[in-house]
């Protein structure tokens, strides 16, 4: 899925049910799965119910995979409940899992949590690597559900291959290029070179800023790192780490040069400089191609596209894990496996905009035919594959979305509104080592 490293509040928020990536952002709610079943949770004449406990849209009934696994394997029901956010459904998840109880025979987990998990819960999840097949992932997305010991508790559904989104018409004003390998050149390699286009364009913009706001920008450079918040022996660095600081300092002087909109990412008032076009580009995972849909108005359409990023980076995707108390676990772990293949993430993909995370569906006409309303004829599926292959093997913390969000909620947005950036770095890093000494 989406929502994701964005916090948890974010990135669920923000999970669309799209068809070619984009229908509008869906609710998440209690759901059967199945409009037109009549099975009782017992699973009814003689059948076997899977159930899956699911969080924002994870898109497998809408894209009509729940039906089509019942159909080869007719002696399986399968029931999904969804829980809207994130930030609601994880705490839940936790407490079952250390209770052992409560659990269904499918639980997903978000990527920022996959880290926790797999530390501190793994022993209460089954091994899913003969079930799943490791050479079909990325390798890091495998990685990150794998123990120390070797065991692979959660089989992928997604990843956030990052981008950027501009709107070609103001760039056009601004006096840059709209071609997307062009623009893509302005900044290739180099997220300073990516600020110095932004102080390029905001000399001739009127009434916008080159960018939505500082917690996207900063989000992307981040995730753009080889190292980050934590260290591969799970040392907490994210205040000595040099890569940290210059992102956050990068962010801020673009914050400074006034280039980033004052607002916090997946709140009203940032919904509203989206449909008023307020800004001219912003980070941009396949996901966030179906939240610019559900929040512009009808004359965006077609005036977006998308080019490389600087450098590749991942915000977001999901895991399908499976515990060992549900009563189920065998035919549960072959759903999961199968939902996440190959072919099904690049139907889903089709139908929700979800990017896969197995490179061989990459080749798949679902992928490489995918276009989006607001961005026209733009091969979509062929520039998020591009940089799916190139982002780089990160190590994933049990709070990492504790410090993301304090270094933009707590952090660099306060320069925006008007703290000086050493100001907004001393106030994150408080918010942030407080919240993680509780």
């Amino acid at each position: 899925m989406r929502a994701r490293t964005r916090t948890a509040r974010r990135r669920v928020v923000v999970l669309a049910a799209v068809a070619s990536l984009g229908a509008g952002l869906l609710a998440g709610c209690a759901d059967d799965g199945n409009d037109d079943s009549n099975e009782s949770s017992g699973g009814g004449g003689g059948k076997t119910t899977i159930t899956l406990g699911l969080f924002g849209t994870a898109g497998f009934k809408e894209s009509g995979l729940y039906k089509e696994y019942e159909k080869l394997h007719p002696n399986i029901h399968i029931e999904q409940t969804v829980v809207e956010r994130n930030e609601n459904y994880y705490p839940a998840l936790i407490n079952h899992l250390t209770t052992n109880s409560g659990l269904q025979d499918i639980q997903m987990v978000e990527v920022g949590n996959i880290a926790e998990v797999v530390q501190t819960q793994s022993d209460k999840l089954l091994d899913l690597s003969k079930y799943g097949k490791k050479s079909d992932y990325l390798e890091w997305k495998w990685q990150q559900a794998t123990t120390k010991d070797g065991q692979t508790i959660g089989v992928g559904t997604d990843v956030g291959p990052m981008a950027i989104c501009y709107r070609t018409d103001l760039f056009k004003a601004a006096g840059l290029p709209t071609d997307r390998e062009e623009v893509g050149k302005l900044w290739a390699g180099s997220w300073d070179k990516f600020v110095d286009v932004g102080k390029q364009y905001q000399k001739k913009a009127k009434g916008t800023t080159f960018l939505d706001s500082p917690g996207g920008l900063l989000q992307a450079i981040v995730s753009s790192e080889k190292e980050r918040f934590y260290d591969a022996s799970g040392k907490v660095i994210y205040k000595t780490n040099p890569a940290v600081k210059a992102a956050f300092d990068l962010t801020a002087e673009a914050a400074e040069a006034g280039l980033i909109g004052n607002q916090t990412q997946f709140q009203p008032a940032w919904d509203t400089t989206i449909a008023n076009s307020k800004f001219a580009a912003m980070s941009c995972p396949p996901w966030m191609l179906g939240y610019i849909k559900g929040k512009s108005k009808a004359d965006a359409k077609g005036k977006w596209d998308v080019a490389q990023a600087p450098k590749s980076g991942n915000w977001g995707g999901s895991f399908l894990t499976v515990p060992k108390s549900g009563k189920n676990t065998e035919e549960a772990a072959k759903l999961a496996a199968w939902l996440t293949a190959p072919e099904q993430q690049a139907k889903l993909f089709a139908v929700q905009g979800s990017f896969p995370s197995t490179p061989a569906a990459y080749d798949s006409d679902a992928v490489k035919s995918a276009k989006n309303d607001m961005t026209g004829d733009a091969p979509i599926g062929t520039i998020f594959a591009e940089a799916a292959k190139n982002i780089p093997v990160q190590t994933i913390g049990p709070k990492d979305q504790i410090i993301q969000q304090g270094l933009t909620d707590n952090g660099v947005v306060l320069v925006t509104q008007g703290k000086s950036p050493k100001e907004a770095w001393d106030n994150a890093v408080k918010t942030i080592d407080n919240n993680l000494d509780q």
